[in-house]
């Protein structure tokens, strides 16, 4: 049960109707028993086209979001699909639409990272954009779509259908609710263990960045970087961009 989800009797519910309305108005929900058995559901009120959107999100997460795949299977649904999905230890996980602030944040960046790499070999790229992570011992690849990313392999590295199938030096993940966990863990693993050298995570939340560095398929060293101060790369001789910069909106 929820912690959200408050569970009383219909007497219960008669005698303090003004409480529980405020409890469900607060985006929490009470179900009401009689005669011990659980009999009607109070829950806030959505809009219709609200309520649309919601099933159509439900739905999509029992149709994909969690399935364990195989890596071929996961190629045919992907191309088959226009949701935007990554694919990440045998498991489909569905990406939710970033906001406002996500948006000026990444815009930033490539901003200052597109200006660094001038005159040089490299290339910065912005999701959506798939990238096939070939983990150390790991048969099967972890697809996913970093926020940002600077490929220095791209002359050599791109198919015959336009397709990135290298390595990145350096990918950045801006923090959401949803993915907070998964870029903190998951992706972390998966890129020291495929040879990116650098890994940026954005917070944006507290107005940091935490950069690691990466050598050998382990980390080196890493540093979190606050308001006030220079971000200095740890692969990238050179690239160094003030926090502050990274977060105007």
């Amino acid at each position: 049960m929820s912690d959200t989800t408050k569970v009383i009797t219909a007497t219960e519910f008669k005698t303090n109707l003004g409480k529980y309305i405020d409890y469900v108005t607060d985006d929490h929900e009470v179900i009401i028993t009689k005669n011990g058995n659980k009999a009607v559901r109070l829950t806030p009120y959505i809009t219709d086209i609200e309520r649309y959107y919601a099933v159509k999100e439900h739905a999509l997460d029992y149709q994909y979001g969690g399935k364990k795949v195989s890596y071929e299977e996961f190629m045919e649904i992907y191309e088959k699909s226009e949701l935007r999905m990554e694919y990440i230890n045998g498991e489909i996980v569905l990406l939710a639409s970033p906001d406002s602030f996500h948006q000026d944040i990444s815009g930033n960046l490539y901003t200052h990272i597109r200006v660094y790499l001038k005159d040089r070999k490299c290339k910065v790229y912005y999701a959506p954009f798939d990238v096939h992570f070939h983990k150390k011992e790991f048969k099967t690849p972890d697809v996913m779509q970093p926020d940002l990313l600077i490929a220095c392999d791209w002359e050599s590295t791109i198919n015959e259908k336009g397709r990135y199938m290298g390595t990145p030096s350096l990918c950045i993940e801006i923090l959401s609710k949803s993915t907070r966990s998964k870029d903190m863990v998951d992706k972390l693993n998966t890129y020291m263990l495929s040879g990116v050298r650098e890994f940026w995570i954005v917070d944006p939340g507290k107005r940091s960045v935490l950069v690691y560095g990466f050598k050998d398929f382990d980390i080196d060293e890493y540093t979190t970087y606050k308001f006030g101060e220079t971000l200095i790369s740890y692969y990238f001789e050179g690239l160094a961009i003030e926090v502050e910069a990274i977060f105007e909106s």
